[in-house]
């Protein structure tokens, strides 16, 4: 992009709550379920029936929101957002916007250079959620499933503190974070449970804000990221040929990677909204709120202060580490087993999370548990095995999910660390290299890794290097 401009973004994101019951009604919220199969009266908006909130959903906004460093109001209500929903039978949508339950809070994110940034939160309120219009089971008639209609979610505003793509990726990414391991919503983009829409403008540095443009609806990092770097590249275009942004929604096409009008955006006026009159105002206590904050797990800024300042570890590894929950807690279960926490930090994040990547499976479906895991690096640790057979054993566990103390057993693997059986090997090499022990001697010393590495070949990676390195120096001196 022209360095002249400058990229600004907030994100409007949709958490949908982890609850069993929708957020006015005892409906299940169950995924997957039949459709029209998990709908209430109050759900369907059947004349007479009247929303009883659900506590456990604010209770869980209110904790999202102490996770997120902001205020709690203790005075919130709901309001009804006229619109035209398809799939919301009642004609309008309970939401919160005069008094929201959550006020001003910050995220901490860390970008790929190493440096941080404070991204501010501008508030939190509770919705319910529409259902979904299915358009492909007829050519001719759009049915509609009101399976989620009246689902909580918690919609967290973001300030337009973001200035790149990056940057509105690593917020995504650590606001995920923090609900899983606050456990509010479960973070799973692809079935709809976070949902983000992404308001993009463009300046010249240090001019007042652009107009803004709304993109709806992106349901994955790599779409946010794609999404903002397209529709800022349109605005500047635009821009620059003379024309003027329109205030819009707009739809990202992911076969094409554009963006596209939707409709011209609406304003606040637009949805008359209006405090819901079946509903009391929601009114909590500070004991209530300060009771909810000590319940509040470990969250991944405290686990990376833990992890540098007392584990030892770099602040990159302890990010990675804590960047998702079940990273955290196999990591936490392997250095619960054996107190070695750099050691395993390094073998979780280089060979397991490799051969994760590779075969596209999650940790928690990993056919090494964390016990598993933790028994390799022991046998590491107390000098069992060396790395390199470390990386062999890794791979039998990876695949069959066999124990890594029967594999070294049965598969004669164990280091050899006998100083006459290494001396043995040492001379054989030696004697079948004369010439490079020559060329050694006479100044180039980078031959040594040559000797050590031709020691290992002929050993099978079974001798400890630390004992080879010690009698191959002698013995070249």
């Amino acid at each position: 992009m022209n360095s002249e401009w400058e990229i600004v973004i907030g994100l409007e994101v949709h958490a949908q709550v982890t609850s069993n019951a929708k957020l006015f009604s005892s409906a299940s919220t169950k995924f997957g379920a039949e459709p029209n199969s998990q709908v209430s009266f109050i759900d369907a908006a059947m004349p007479g029936m009247l929303p009883k909130l659900n506590k456990f959903c604010v209770e869980q906004a209110v904790k999202t929101g102490l996770g997120l460093n902001a205020e709690i109001n203790l005075e919130s209500r709901f309001d009804r957002k006229n619109y035209f929903y398809p799939d919301l039978p009642q004609g309008y949508q309970i939401t919160q916007f005069f008094k929201p339950i959550v006020d001003k809070g910050y995220i901490n994110i860390r970008l790929n250079d190493g440096s941080h940034k404070k991204v501010g939160i501008h508030h939190i309120h509770l919705e319910q959620d529409a259902g979904k219009s299915l358009h492909d089971q007829s050519p001719r008639h759009t049915f509609i499933d009101l399976n989620r209609a009246g689902v909580a979610l918690m919609e967290i505003v973001s300030e337009p503190d973001m200035r790149s793509a990056e940057e509105a990726a690593e917020y995504m990414k650590k606001l995920r974070a923090i609900l899983r391991y606050l456990g509010t919503c479960d973070g799973d983009m692809e079935k709809g449970s976070l949902r983000c829409d992404a308001n993009v403008s463009v300046r010249k540095k240090g001019a007042p804000l652009g107009t803004r443009c709304e993109i709806k609806n992106l349901n994955s990092i790599r779409f946010i990221m794609k999404a903002i770097e397209y529709e800022a590249e349109r605005q500047i275009q635009v821009i620059e040929s003379g024309g003027t942004i329109d205030q819009e929604t707009r739809l990202f096409d992911t076969t094409t990677g554009e963006t596209r009008t939707m409709r011209s955006k609406e304003d606040a006026l637009d949805y008359r909204y209006f405090p819901d009159p079946d509903l009391l105002p929601i009114k909590l206590t500070s004991d209530y709120i300060e009771n909810l904050r000590k319940s509040l797990p470990e969250l991944p800024d405290q686990k990376v202060k833990r992890y540098t300042e007392q584990l030892g570890l770099t602040e990159y590894d302890a990010e990675v580490l804590t960047s998702d929950k079940t990273f955290a807690d196999y990591f936490e279960e392997v250095i619960k087993e054996v107190n070695e926490p750099k050691l395993a930090a390094n073998w979780i994040m280089a060979e397991l999370f490799g051969r994760l990547n590779k075969a596209g499976i999650e940790i928690t479906d990993s056919k090494i548990s964390a016990k598993s895991f933790a028994k390799l690096i022991k046998l590491m640790a107390t000098d069992v095995i060396s790395g390199k057979i470390a990386k062999q054993v890794i791979d039998i566990m990876f695949e069959t999910g066999r124990d890594a103390e029967e594999i070294v057993e049965t598969e004669n693997l164990k280091q050899v660390t006998d100083t006459g059986e290494i001396e043995k090997v040492i001379d054989e090499v030696l004697a079948s290299n004369q010439d490079k022990v020559a060329e050694y001697k006479s100044g180039k010393d980078k031959l040594f890794g040559f000797f050590v590495g031709q020691v290992m070949k002929a050993s099978g990676g079974k001798v400890n290097p630390d004992i080879v390195n010690k009698i191959l120096k002698d013995k070249l001196s």
